[in-house]
């Protein structure tokens, strides 16, 4: 039995599309799963501020349309374009990341001095200009996870040497790793996760990781004492109930949503904790909602889609014949997981909160269109695998469906080689026949 089973998973496995459907399947129901729970997070104080419970939910459906499109057009995007706009990206991030500290220092001189804030505001992590809202910090992730791949492909074996490494990768990562820092320890620290993992995942030597490690543990400690709120963070963590009027509050809240929802939950939109006891239940804290509404099983389910998406983008990091594809296949894969990771664990006590939403469930425009962007890269890197590539051309599908869907992956490199060897010999073979007639025709002359 179980050995029929293994058989039939391994055969499904072996598919030459697998990966692109493992890919599509788990990251759609991950969507739907964030986009149901999110009404049910939000409906209440939305009917509350609103008078229409769909408030909330709308903006989340019309963010999710906006992440489709990006989506679409990433995955039809080759990597030689991904590479191209890497360094532009990265710079427009770091601007963003310092236009954000610099709004941030000047709105705190400002409140404390009683002046006007109005117009161009800050939260320190989100830039307002208007009606139109967008988080600096999500950006930085796919600039750097571009840039640092296209830097780490072009350096080939000179990674070994610390010298080349250091400049100029190293300065310009510190610089955006600490002007997101400054404002979101959280992302900076799945930034510095991905960065690391590039870093191993290129072959850098395990001295400069080291080395780089120990750093990245400095400057972090560093941000922690530079606002006291992380201190309090880290100090109500392990007591959150010595603190349960102050920064223990949240946490308390999410455990008695947990306790709730049993193995199977309380059922769905029957949460107790949305009615404005649990603070931030539609973002940082939507998987406690998600134990008490679905229980441990729905928390299994999201565990397992999860883990499903991690190893769909370590197979095709693995399986890709693009030194790019792999290392951008790899750094998005430890950027979603350590997300989750830092998000769940926050939630379950396991380490302390920092803040930063769960990777497409957590209610937030900016984050979701990112990631499903991402998601988009790896669908075309996914379709660019050998077998995948292969069996796609071989299909041949019509222009409307390359138009509407995606085009034709590039050859893969080995068929590439094959076709241009016969091509060579073919030319030979002509130049040989063309030889040997002329000298046949000098001989009956």
């Amino acid at each position: 039995m179980r050995s029929g089973f293994t058989e039939l998973l391994r055969g499904l496995l072996d598919r030459p599309l697998a990966s692109y459907y493992l890919l599509l399947s788990s990251s759609a129901l991950l969507l739907t799963i964030g986009l149901v729970m999110v009404f049910s997070a939000t409906m209440v104080e939305s009917y509350e501020a609103t008078g229409n419970a769909f408030a909330v939910i709308l903006q989340q459906v019309v963010w999710a349309v906006v992440g489709l499109v990006c989506f679409w057009v990433a995955q039809r995007l080759p990597s030689r374009t991904y590479r191209a706009v890497s360094r532009p990206l990265l710079v427009v991030a770091i601007l963003l990341g310092l236009v954000l500290v610099v709004m941030s220092i000047r709105q705190k001189q400002q409140e404390a001095a009683g002046g006007d804030v109005s117009g161009l505001a800050t939260d320190q992590l989100w830039i307002d200009l208007g009606p139109f809202q967008f988080q600096p910090a999500e950006i930085a992730k796919f600039a750097l996870l571009l840039w640092a791949a296209d830097s780490l492909v072009r350096l080939g074996p000179r990674i070994a040497s610390w010298r080349e490494l250091a400049i100029p990768m190293f300065p310009i990562a510190g610089l955006l790793l600490i002007v997101i820092g400054y404002a979101d320890l959280g992302t900076m620290l799945i930034i510095l996760a991905m960065f690391l993992g590039l870093l191993w995942a290129s072959g850098v030597p395990l001295r400069i990781l080291g080395v780089l490690v120990a750093v990245g543990l400095l400057g972090s400690a560093v941000l922690i004492a530079f606002e006291g709120y992380r201190m309090q963070r880290i100090i109500s963590f392990s007591r959150p109930e010595d603190f349960a009027d102050s920064w223990g509050y949240q946490a308390i809240q999410g455990y008695y949503a947990i306790a709730d929802g049993g193995w199977f939950g309380v059922g769905l939109g029957e949460s107790r904790q949305k009615w404005d006891w649990l603070p931030n239940g539609h973002n940082d804290f939507i998987f406690a909602l998600i134990a008490e509404e679905l229980g441990v099983v729905g928390c299994l389910v999201i565990l397992a889609l999860f883990a499903v998406l991690v190893y769909t983008g370590f197979r095709i990091a693995r399986r890709t014949d693009d030194p790019f594809r792999a290392l951008v296949a790899a750094g998005v894969t430890i950027w979603i997981a350590g997300q989750a990771f830092i998000n769940i664990g926050g939630v379950l006590g396991l380490i302390p909160m920092t803040g930063v939403p769960l990777p497409f469930i957590s209610d937030g425009g900016t984050a979701l269109v990112v990631v499903l962007a991402a998601i988009g890269m790896l669908a075309g890197f996914a379709r660019a695998e050998p077998d995948a590539a292969t069996a796609l051309r071989a299909r041949n599908p019509s222009r409307l469906v390359r138009l509407l869907w995606a085009p034709l992956p590039p050859a893969p490199r080995a068929e590439s080689d094959s076709a241009s060897s016969k091509t060579a010999a073919s030319s030979k073979t002509s130049s040989k026949t063309t030889a040997s007639t002329k000298t046949t025709t000098t001989r009956k002359t």
